[in-house]
């Protein structure tokens, strides 16, 4: 018998795989996974995919069309009490297989302490000892955008489990209907008195606690420019100022310095949950940030973006380059012999003009259709 027939032959006979995927870490780190989670359901579309992340992230991994089941991590600072129920949890679900996409020793340990046949991670520290399938990336070297470095783990795990990874998945990675979008712009515009027919620049000026940005001033500087630029075309767009927990002060702020100046600026309303934020970004035609979650999850979403990134190796633009089509996204950083977490180093006129040639490049889009 072929191996090809063999895995047919397991195919036809063996229950549907489960498999556990791990991404516990940041928003922007999980958005990146999304196309791995899309590549697992074309290759075995009759797995059960469960994903172990952290509080945070759940409510998006609850919204993942590629998951069928969402636990939860205590996290590293979790009690024994709660180690050893997320470890009786792991048992109880009798897993077929484990996808690490970020390893550590703990994560590890309690692949191997639920007795999870096939566990497959990237050959990183000592974390590995704990897998039986290791994939050697090196990663540090950031010669590969973070979604095609996941994306091939699970092409890996797929292979291990008999089947023939298919065609990559292209985006969007999280695809909505024509309908749930215009349901966003329609709510948006309800909210905030906004004329829908004109573009949507959203501008997410937070960090996350991790990602080096631009600075308000910064911003705003980019903001006016390309309102500027977009004026002698006679398209006026709509600003809409966006923030994540604690960033409401530093959105307010921006959006006054916007009004001032004279450009249509308005804070996006507060909504529910994290699942309503990212919802709401569906409504963007440019989502304009540092390389933090909502400029991960606007990518997911297939929309236009501009990421503003640091200098440094392990933060470059190809590094975490956004998962949307090439053509929807820019990338800009300091220049060759900048300091690498120097942003003020960045040229913005040049930024601003490339912004303004992406939206003017949408609006005929939306004009034609």
């Amino acid at each position: 018998m072929t191996s090809s027939s063999s895995a047919a032959g397991r195919h036809a006979t063996d229950p549907p795989p489960h498999i556990l995927v791990v991404r516990n870490d940041k928003l922007g780190d999980f958005m990146l996974a999304w196309p791995a989670l899309a590549c697992l359901k074309a290759g075995a579309p009759e797995a059960r995919v469960s994903v172990l992340v952290p509080h945070y992230t759940a409510p998006l991994a609850r919204l993942c069309p590629w998951i069928d089941e969402v636990i939860l991590d205590p996290g590293d600072r979790a009690g024994k009490a709660a180690q050893r129920e997320l470890l009786a949890r792991l048992r109880r679900e009798r897993f077929t297989a484990m996808l690490t996409l970020f390893s550590t020793p703990r994560v590890g340990w309690l692949g191997w302490r639920a007795g999870i046949p096939q566990r497959l991670a990237p050959a990183t520290k000592w974390a590995q000892l704990f897998y039986n399938h290791r994939i050697i990336q090196r990663r540090s070297r950031s010669a590969k955008p973070e979604y095609l470095y996941n994306v091939e783990l699970a092409e890996a795990l797929l292979t291990t489990l008999g089947r023939s990874p298919q065609p990559r998945p292209a985006p969007p990675y999280w695809p909505l209907s024509p309908g749930a979008v215009a349901a966003q712009r329609e709510t948006i515009a309800s909210e905030l008195g906004l004329d829908a027919s004109r573009p949507w620049l959203f501008l997410h000026a937070g960090s996350g606690g991790s990602a080096v940005n631009l600075s308000p001033a910064r911003y705003a500087e980019l903001a006016v420019a390309v309102d500027t630029r977009l004026a002698d075309d006679a398209i006026r767009p709509h600003w809409l100022l966006t923030a994540g927990p604690g960033e409401e002060p530093v959105a307010r702020e921006l959006c006054d310095r916007l009004v001032s100046r004279g450009l249509a600026a308005a804070q996006l309303t507060p909504r529910q949950s994290l699942g309503d934020f990212a919802l709401a970004l569906a409504a963007a035609d440019l989502l304009i940030a540092g390389s933090t979650g909502p400029l991960h999850i606007a990518g997911c979403l297939n929309r236009p973006t501009a990421g503003f990134y640091p200098a440094r190796r392990s933060a470059t633009p190809l590094r975490w380059q956004t998962c949307n089509d090439e053509a929807r996204r820019l990338a800009f950083s300091p220049p060759a012999g900048a300091g690498e977490r120097d942003m003020a180093a960045i040229d913005l006129a040049p930024a601003a003009n490339a912004i303004s040639d992406l939206v003017r490049r949408r609006a005929a889009v939306r004009c034609e259709s």
